[in-house]
Formats: C-alpha cells, structure tokens, sequence
C-alpha cells in the first residue's frame, strides 16, 4: 500500500493548498499503479513548527518560506 509523506513547516501552505496536493498526489500514485489502488493509497502531511527545521543550519519559518516563495530574500 502506498504511503506518501510530506513534510512542510507549519503555517506555510493553507488548508485549500493542502487537500490540493493530497489530491494531486494521489492522482500520481494511481496512474502509476491503477485505480484498484486508491482504497489503499495513503497521502499524510506533517507539519513542523517554524524553526524547528533547517537547511545547512539556517533555521526556517513560515514567514521565510513565504518570502522565498514570492521571490524575495528572507
């Protein structure tokens, strides 16, 4: 059975975005592996508070995705 995990900073996307990239997530795995297997296809998102995840030791919050996402520096 797949099981397909995000995980994201909390805060970052909206409860809209979220349902958004299960379904689309799902629809991924049953393409590859056929309707039979949507009962058993398990998307799950984890959300991890701000600042408690990093890259390269620089620590990340919502605010800073946000501001890397419209394209501008944190």
């Amino acid at each position: 059975m797949p099981l397909v995990t995000i995980d994201v900073i909390e805060d970052v996307f909206t409860p809209d975005q979220k349902a958004d990239l299960i379904d689309k997530l799902t629809e991924a795995i049953i393409e590859v592996e056929g309707e039979n297997m949507r009962q058993v296809t398990w998307v799950k998102i984890n959300e991890v508070k701000g600042n408690d995840w990093a890259i390269g030791g620089q620590k990340l919050s919502a605010r800073e995705v946000h501001a890397l996402a419209a394209g501008k520096a944190a």
